[in-house]
């Protein structure tokens, strides 16, 4: 049988190639035996929008129900960030996600969320991987049975969500703003909720399209084209939100149509959670993030800690620590008072609400970070290369076999996770494997767009050229 393998944020794999029925009911059996193991019995399921999510976790239902596990079953597709926070307000032991995040349409996986409402840490994760039995069990009860037994509750999780985000921002606030909304779904399940918080916002792709017409549902700028156009050819709107496929990762766009990354994302967040809002705690970002997070966080007088790649390292330390704000490059971003989860709607909203009580726009309002930190840029560049020439590269990277990237003389290194070489105190390259897919990330920030671009050709240029 194939071995499994949960990667930077769960077990993810082809649909009929390794994600197939048979292996996630060897994942789910893995994950009820470990329940079992630490006297849970009670977990939380759902899936997004990906092609038969609806068997998938149901098949992973019927997995539960031969432990005596009892399931709170989503009715229809639902946001990663609905499941958590379905954990926490059922009391659940656990939850699952069927997703593939912004994997492409040709992917399915299976999300492992705690009690706490965030991803599972990962002690527990790789305990549910030495669990995972070889043959695939056979003797499942049916869903009717189940829900005869008691054993099988359908819940509204797309309701909770809606409730808890009304009870949490003042919706008339952002409603009667003087700006127009776009929101991009990506055919993800962000779509219908959305819909029903920004019910004047101009939507794309929030239709239900498992295929995602052919396009893996990341929200980077390179796959948000048309949200773009849209923008520069409508005065009229102010800002554009994209969602990935289970709506837990944020893109954004400012009212000129320029893609607004996670970097400026967290110094907006950071920003008006402690400036306006007068909150204070911890600042916790992933190794891929700009320093200017530590920057800013130094002029507040708040502590920064630098994980590792994978959001499950913040939300570990959030439920430690008074966190204020974490997040990822890719994407992920999380706030106090709200779970310790990625919710790409949740800090949509809250940069909305940001907007409507400043009366600023999102372009005036990076304007107020650069004052206090300095502009600058940040691009990825994501290679397709054969496996050895990835493992090739990661070698050279290991054995300080790069001494610069073209005209570019690397100055100190970081390997926190990955290795991040610094050419000056506001420019640097990071070399990372994907942990999701089989990709070499290279990541790049300097003051300027052009400055990204030029140094990110330097490195791909040197990196596919070394032999090691």
């Amino acid at each position: 049988m194939t071995k499994i393998k949960f990667g930077t944020d769960g077990w993810r794999a082809i649909i009929a190639k390794e994600y197939t029925v048979d292996n996630v009911i060897r994942v789910a059996e893995g994950t009820a035996l470990w329940m079992q193991k630490h006297n849970y019995n009670k977990v939380v399921i759902g899936h997004d929008c990906r092609f038969a999510g609806q068997l998938f976790a149901e098949t992973a239902t019927r997995v539960f129900g031969a432990y005596n596990i009892r399931v709170n079953l989503a009715k229809g597709f639902v946001s990663t960030p609905m499941v958590s926070l379905g954990v926490v307000k059922t009391k659940s032991d656990l939850g699952v996600v069927i997703t593939a995040s912004h994997n492409p349409p040709s992917y399915n996986g299976f999300k492992l969320k705690s009690a706490f409402g965030g991803p599972t840490i990962p002690s527990d994760i790789a305990a549910v991987e030495n669990m995972i039995p070889e043959a695939v069990k056979t003797d499942l009860p049916e869903l009717s049975d189940m829900f005869d037994q008691g054993l099988l509750n359908y819940i509204d999780l797309e309701n909770i969500y809606i409730d808890h985000v009304r009870a949490n921002f003042d919706l008339d606030v952002i409603k009667n703003a003087d700006f127009k909304v776009a929101y991009d779904a990506m055919y993800g399940a962000g779509q219908r909720a959305m819909a029903r918080i920004l019910p004047n916002a101009v939507l794309l792709h929030c239709e239900d399209n498992p295929s995602f017409m052919g396009q893996a549902p990341e929200p980077i700028h390179r796959n948000l084209g048309e949200l773009s156009d849209l923008i520069k050819q409508s005065p009229d709107i102010h800002l554009g939100i994209a969602n990935d496929g289970d709506a837990d990762r944020i893109g954004m766009y400012d009212e000129d149509g320029n893609f607004v990354d996670s970097h400026h994302i967290l110094l907006l967040l950071l920003l008006y959670m402690y400036k306006y809002k007068s909150l204070n705690g911890k600042v916790v970002i992933t190794f891929s993030v700009t320093d200017k997070m530590k920057r800013l966080a130094e002029q507040f007088g708040l502590e920064c800690e630098v994980t590792k790649i994978g959001f499950k390292y913040i939300a570990e330390i959030m439920t430690k620590e008074d966190v204020l704000v974490g997040g990822e490059e890719s994407g992920g971003l999380a706030v106090k008072g709200h779970i310790p989860e990625r919710d790409g709607i949740w800090i949509g909203l809250l940069i909305l609400e940001f907007m409507a009580k400043t009366g600023k726009s999102v372009k005036a309002l990076i304007q107020d970070v650069y004052d206090l930190v300095g502009p600058f840029a940040f691009d990825r560049d994501d290679l397709h290369i054969k496996e050895e020439q990835k493992q090739s590269i990661i070698a050279a990277c290991k054995a300080n076999a790069y001494q610069s990237f073209g005209e570019y003389p690397i100055q100190k290194t970081e390997t926190i996770d990955g290795f991040k070489f610094y050419l000056n105190e506001n420019e640097w390259i990071m070399i990372r494997p994907s942990g999701t897919e089989p990709v070499l990330r290279v990541y790049a920030q300097a003051p300027s767009a052009e400055r990204v671009r030029t140094i990110l050709d330097a490195a791909r240029d040197t990196v596919l050229g070394v032999e090691v």
